[in-house]
């Protein structure tokens, strides 16, 4: 069994492709220096996008070298992750940046873009928390915990081999991403005996409005 266990990662690596995604979200073993202790199905969906069916797993993981001191642990000796797994792919972009930008509005969070193992995440750092956000399709993943100053590296990168990040740069500046109303919007057609005028580019310089009066 083993042996067939090291001929699959062998065969990833050669192929450069992700380890696969846990079926109950979160990795249950040890990620480095990192030991796995506890997961959890919990039913409170942080970042909750409308008419999109979801469901979240927690993983907390100790640092090894805390574990055996003989006073364990402290809240900065433990790392967690949230990972939500939506339905469908629709909206979980566009509610993740308005989750970080409501964040970023309210006193006492700072949140910045970042990238970590050439993934783009956000960094969420206040009140006494230390969290990396990033959504990926179907996913919103969250990895850090409460008295932590900052998120390691590496746990990161574990969760972004399964999970590859699709956050576009700029995302807490500019446009907010399209949702599932916008991208499935229809059109108006174009009706040669009624067009309708192109207010964004009226000039009433150039161009008179027919008076609506007159038209009554």
């Amino acid at each position: 069994m083993r042996a067939w266990l090291l001929g699959l990662f062998l065969i990833w690596g050669a192929c450069g492709g992700h380890p696969p995604q846990p079926t109950r979200g979160v990795v249950e073993a040890d990620l480095g220096s990192w030991k796995y202790r506890r997961y959890q199905n919990v039913l409170d969906i942080e970042v909750w996008v409308e008419g999109n069916k979801a469901e979240a797993y927690t993983a907390s993981y100790i640092d090894e070298a805390a574990e055996k001191r003989a006073r364990c642990c402290d809240d900065k000796d433990v790392v967690n992750v949230f990972v939500t797994r939506y339905a469908k792919d629709d909206g979980v972009l566009r509610e993740t940046v308005k989750l970080a930008r409501r964040l970023a509005a309210e006193g006492g969070y700072q949140v910045e873009e970042t990238k970590i193992k050439g993934a783009r995440a956000l960094a969420i750092n206040g009140h006494g928390e230390s969290w990396v956000m990033w959504p990926a399709k179907k996913h919103v993943i969250k990895v850090g915990g409460r008295g932590r100053e900052n998120v390691p590296d590496a746990m990161v990168a574990s969760y972004v081999e399964r999970y590859p990040s699709v956050l576009p740069g700029g995302a807490l500046e500019g446009p907010l991403p399209p949702g599932p109303e916008e991208k499935g919007k229809p059109k108006d057609e174009y009706d040669p005996n009624a067009p309708k005028p192109d207010l964004e580019k009226y000039d009433p310089k150039k161009t008179k409005l027919p008076d609506k009066k007159k038209d009554q």
